[in-house]
């Protein structure tokens, strides 16, 4: 069988733009600017009709979410799905606190961000294992349609539950394509074979460890022309992966991974600001 992932990083926030760690500890709602962000995204990706939405359960992912799915022009009551494992990495004692507080720590134990773990922190190999667990449990989960997901009754939201949280006007890190309609044409060249297209909103440390995990482990090759010095770093809020998964039902063999994008910002060229790559 055969089915996509859409990933894509929440919008911005006011830690974010203050260069603050957010973590897990401090949850944070969009500001203006990401509500921005988050409805360019949603415009961007209104032609692909998702089968799946699965959000992290903090504010600034869920919220990006739903500006995703109410922009949607093949929305059809999707349930927007929270689930703890695609939270972001927690950050212990540093969150609340400015970045270069985690960098002169690292730099003080000799280490460089991401992989130094300040005290209280999840490892990147647990944020990494916890990416390989959702994976696949959704792996598991497509390849049995009639299979309830387990999670509580109050995870589960329709897009019109959070529209009133929403504001902001429709708009609509450049990187592989070029325009939006890059993502609706991938997807409907492979859309007659695909059994699912399910869309993931979560945050920039467990992205990062997310595309690690498929690159290094599942040898998903990278587009030729994606900047390759970019794929292991912290992506741009609002950024837009998109991979094409197929697996083999019958031998035990690794899945088959092809990345169409990886990190694509161009939603954002009329609204985008610099912003700090490692900003969590």
């Amino acid at each position: 069988m055969k089915f996509a992932i859409t990933l894509v990083r929440h919008g911005e926030t006011k830690y974010n733009k203050a260069k603050l760690l957010q973590g897990q500890g401090v949850d944070e709602p969009l500001s203006e600017f990401g509500f921005e962000q988050a409805t360019a995204a949603g415009q961007f990706l209104s032609k692909i009709k998702f089968t799946h939405v699965f959000s992290s359960d903090l504010q600034r992912a869920k919220q990006t979410a739903a500006a995703i799915v109410l922009k949607n022009s093949l929305e059809h009551k999707l349930e927007i799905i929270y689930d703890p494992r695609l939270r972001e990495r927690k950050y212990g004692i540093v969150e609340g606190k400015p970045l270069s507080e985690l960098r002169a720590l690292a730099k003080a134990a000799g280490q460089k961000c991401p992989h130094f773990t300040p005290p209280g922190a999840e490892t990147v190999g647990e944020v990494q294992a916890r990416a390989k667990e959702f994976f696949n449990y959704l792996c598991r989960l497509l390849q049995k349609p009639t299979e309830q997901y387990n999670g509580a009754p109050d995870q589960l939201d329709t897009a019109a539950d959070l529209s009133e949280d929403l504001h902001g006007s429709p708009k609509g890190p450049s990187t592989v394509e070029s325009n939006s309609s890059d993502i609706s044409e991938s997807n409907s060249n492979t859309a007659k074979d695909l059994m699912a297209n399910v869309l993931l909103v979560s945050h920039g440390g467990f992205i990062l460890q997310w595309v690690r995990y498929f690159i290094e482990d599942l040898k998903c090759p990278i587009p030729q022309s994606f900047d390759q010095s970019r794929t292991f770093t912290v992506c741009p809020n609002t950024a837009i992966s998109s991979f094409v998964i197929t697996l083999n039902q019958v031998a035990k063999s690794s899945p088959r991974i092809v990345c169409g994008y990886l990190y694509k910002c161009s939603h954002l060229d009329d609204i985008s600001t610099p912003q700090d790559v490692f900003s969590v």
